[in-house]
This record gives C-alpha cells, structure tokens and sequence, in this order.
C-alpha cells in the first residue's frame, strides 16, 4: 500500500475517534482500563511504561493511577524529537508531575526526565497507543515512528499492548518493514491475542 493510502486510512480512522462524545470515550477509557487491570501481564509485571492520553486517544490518567496503586513503577514516554526516539522517565502523580511536551503531549517535567529515567530493558510491560490496529497485532502510529525505535532499541523483550477504541480495528493494517506488531490488543470489548 502507498504511503499516500495509508495516510488515507490513519486520517479517516482518527476522523471516526476524534468524533466519539468526550463522556462516550471516558467511559470506554474506563472498561479499557479495568480489562488491563485484571490481565495476568498486567498483575506479574513490576514496570509497565504507559503513554499519557492526548486529544481523543484512549484515556490512561485512570490506569496510571490503577497502576501506582498497585504498586508497580510506572514510567510515560519523554520524547527527544531530534534524535528520535523516546525516553521512559518514572513518575508517581499523572497530575503534578506532567507538563505538554512534544506536539502538545503531557510528559514529565524537566526535573524528572533528569532524575527518573529508566532502563528500556528494565520495562516488563508497554501501553501503545495509535491510530489504526488490526486483530493481529498490526498497528500504525501518528507516522513519527518512535514507538517503532523504542521496541527495536531497548524494550525488545517488554510485552506489548495496544489500546484502542474498537472502531479504529480494520481488518488487515497496512504494515510497512520497520513497524513493530503488538502481542495484545484491548478495546472496549474484547482482548486480542495477537502472540507477534
């Protein structure tokens, strides 16, 4: 599939999200998060990195704070634009310790991205978001590909879940050489095993 395609087809499905009702998508947000809450990946791991929620992408301010009290180190995504990639940084309040970063997206304060840094290999778990995914585990990002970079260069071995409302599933994403797949899918109404 031509890039233009898929361009396309990442436009069209962000179109159908961006026009779920803000109430709709919270509670959805909240199925998503308590399916992931309940997951044996979820209950083994001890260091789950997860994206913070921008513009109409599934919530994870309720999971993070599921997942710090549970006990688990939690790390979110600091993103280094000029070189490409992504850092995981510790954080204990989705609240207080976030400020708009790259493109507008909450990530952690300068302070934090100093001090809290984590090994990618330390990583047991990661929370994906994006905008296209299919049952199998495909997935299609925002086009920057720094998820992609991420699980090639360091998380390798962290189990990958993606997160998305169920209509942004097609049936077969178009997957270009480099794109990662996912092991999990989680949407409102189901889990996928996707076993890449």
């Amino acid at each position: 599939m031509k890039q233009e395609e898929r361009d396309t087809l990442r436009r069209e499905v962000l179109a159908a999200r961006n026009a779920l009702p803000e109430e709709e998508r919270s509670g959805k947000s909240d199925v998503i998060a308590e399916t992931l809450m309940a997951h044996p990946s979820i209950f083994r791991a001890d260091h789950v990195f997860c994206y913070m929620h921008y513009q109409s992408e599934v919530q994870t301010t309720g999971l993070i704070i599921a997942l710090l009290g549970a006990g688990k180190t939690v790390s979110v995504p600091c993103t280094l634009k000029d070189e490409n990639r992504l850092l995981a940084v510790r954080i204990t309040d989705p609240f207080s310790q976030v400020v708009p970063g790259y493109c507008g997206i909450p990530e952690p304060v300068d302070r934090l991205v100093e001090e809290e840094q984590c090994a990618p290999e330390s990583i047991d778990v990661v929370i994906v978001p994006g905008s296209v995914f299919d049952r199998h585990g495909g997935r299609m990002g925002y086009g920057g590909g720094f998820y992609d970079r991420f699980f090639s260069n360091g998380a390798a071995a962290a189990l990958r879940i993606g997160v998305a409302f169920e209509l942004q599933l097609v049936d077969r994403v178009p997957m270009e050489p480099h794109d990662q797949f996912m092991d999990l899918l989680v949407t409102e109404k189901e889990i996928y095993t996707c076993r890449r």
